[in-house]
């Protein structure tokens, strides 16, 4: 593969994973902790159902603008791939696998683009240059 489509492969990842987390799951959950009521989410791991709320709200919304924006894209994934290792592995742990299977799906998405970065179509890049080091 050529670096343009790797790069073009790389945008199209952040875009649709972090555009369907940020608008899909983590928008409502992030109106729920300004707006809502945090007592009614899971308590994971015993934090509490705020702690829960907030941790999610941040991997989910405002993490997932950040890979929309490839901004600081290695360290947003890292909340996100925690977040969806949690749902699929604590959370739905009990379930069949046909419940798991959107949180495998988009862990396995943040996993991919921990591993490959941000690309060239990111404010990494941009961020990069002007400091004269590389992506």
């Amino acid at each position: 593969m050529d670096q343009r489509n790797f790069d073009l492969a790389s945008l199209l990842l952040r875009l649709v994973f972090g555009g369907l987390m940020a608008i899909n799951h983590g928008y409502g959950k992030f109106m729920k902790l300004l707006t809502g009521d945090p007592t009614k989410f899971a308590d994971v791991f015993g934090m509490g159902p705020v702690v829960s709320l907030t941790l999610a709200s941040f991997a989910e919304f405002i993490c997932a603008i950040l890979l929309i924006l490839g901004l600081r894209t290695r360290l947003a994934t890292i909340p996100l791939i925690i977040t969806m290792a949690v749902a699929a592995f604590y959370i739905h742990w009990p379930d069949p696998l046909k419940k798991k299977e959107m949180a495998l799906l988009y862990l396995t998405a943040y996993v991919a683009i921990y591993l490959i970065g941000s690309g060239w179509y990111s404010l990494d890049r941009l961020i990069a240059e002007r400091r004269g080091t590389g992506v």
